[in-house]
């Protein structure tokens, strides 16, 4: 295959995570703080509609875990069709209890365009080396909803309309996607490189297994609540645009985690990451200011899909010792956590009425992943 054609096949698998992710999954974040002021939903309703979303990643992360290399690109469609369709649902006029179990059924389309995407493009297509471009997906989803919906806010659309936004954005990118994805899941894939398996040291895989899932724990409350915490501090600031600058930090740092991962090793540049993660998610509490927030936003969102970039493909070079889904039960880990951080966060908040030691709790689990790191 022509470096042209591999090009091609990582943006089309970053596409499906654009959809599936950034706007499947995270666009709730920068809708939610105009839905709280349209009286659509209370902060209480938009921690279950977060914690729904959480419980339906983990639900189709187990449904995946089932997911094999072959089928990998028939996932990744039905992926985009199932978010799409959910985002188009959501701008319909519900009662909470619904609006909640469609955020649920995002949250299954999202893991499953997760593990679909990975397995197609690392396993499927061999393209370990695409795992960069494939994870910035994530945050250029992030970024590009984020945009649209300042864009909208500026055209004095309401949340209803932001959603038919999103869900208009979605077909056209998933139709732009899908004759790659289907015509190379037909295709035979390249042959690994002669040293690709062996240029990084392979890792254990249960303590692997257990700091993803302290990731989702560690990052989740800043990706649930930074735009309503910035919109309560800095009211005379649009809170979106803060979440666009998480989502580009997030786009071109999985290149940097990636270069960092084949020069330092799993080891290490794992634990700089996590490092750097705690710090960011810390930040509001440590600096509650316009710079302390965009310096948080820039170092979680910088730091979050980093380390998608980095455990992924290890766990890809440690499935051949676990002998399982690696992929699958990580995303099921990690979707583990992110239930319990909104949970942990909303405890936290009824009692001290402020998401501050949250926060520095989220920051300690990311900082005890760092010590069960000393185990991989």
């Amino acid at each position: 295959m022509s470096a042209r054609a591999r090009l091609g096949t990582a943006i089309a698998a970053a596409v499906i995570l654009a959809i599936g992710m950034g706007f499947g999954r995270f666009a709730f974040t920068a809708i939610y703080p105009h839905m709280l002021e349209e009286g659509v939903l209370s902060l209480r309703d938009g921690s279950l509609a977060a914690s729904a979303n959480y419980a339906g990643y983990l639900l189709g992360a187990v449904l995946a875990m089932r997911a094999r290399a072959h089928s990998a690109h028939r996932l990744c469609l039905w992926s985009v069709a199932g978010t799409a369709l959910c985002l188009g649902v959501l701008a319909l006029t519900m009662p909470v209890w619904l609006f909640v179990t469609v955020r649920g059924a995002a949250g299954v389309f999202s893991a499953l365009a997760m593990v679909a995407a990975s397995l197609w493009l690392l396993v499927q297509r061999r393209q370990a080396r695409g795992a960069p471009l494939l994870y910035a997906g994530v945050g250029a989803g992030i970024a590009v909803s984020a945009e649209l919906l300042v864009l909208a806010s500026h055209l004095g659309w309401h949340s209803a309309c932001m959603w038919l936004l999103l869900a208009g954005v979605t077909v056209l990118a998933g139709l732009a996607a899908a004759p790659a994805i289907a015509a190379s899941g037909q295709a035979t894939p390249d042959a690994p490189p002669p040293a690709a398996a062996s240029a990084l040291a392979p890792v254990a895989p249960w303590p692997l297994v257990l700091i993803y899932g302290l990731a989702g724990l560690g990052y989740i409350v800043t990706a649930t609540y930074l735009p309503v915490l910035v919109g309560a501090a800095l009211p005379e600031l649009n809170s979106a645009h803060i979440w666009a600058v998480f989502g580009l930090g997030a786009a071109p740092s999985c290149f940097l985690w990636h270069r960092l991962h084949e020069r330092l090793g799993t080891r290490q540049v794992l634990r700089l990451n996590l490092l750097l993660q705690a710090l960011g998610v810390a930040l509001p509490v440590l600096a509650p200011s316009a710079a302390g927030y965009l310096l948080s936003a820039i170092l979680v969102g910088g730091t979050f899909v980093g380390t998608v970039t980095i455990a992924m493909p290890a766990a890809q070079r440690a499935a051949v010792k676990a002998g399982s889904n690696m992929m699958a039960i990580m995303t099921v880990v990690y979707g583990i956590g992110q239930i319990l951080g909104p949970l942990l966060a909303g405890s936290l908040y009824a009692q001290s009425h402020s998401f501050n030691s949250a926060l520095l709790a989220a920051a300690g689990v990311l900082l005890l992943a760092i010590v069960v790191s000393l185990r991989l």
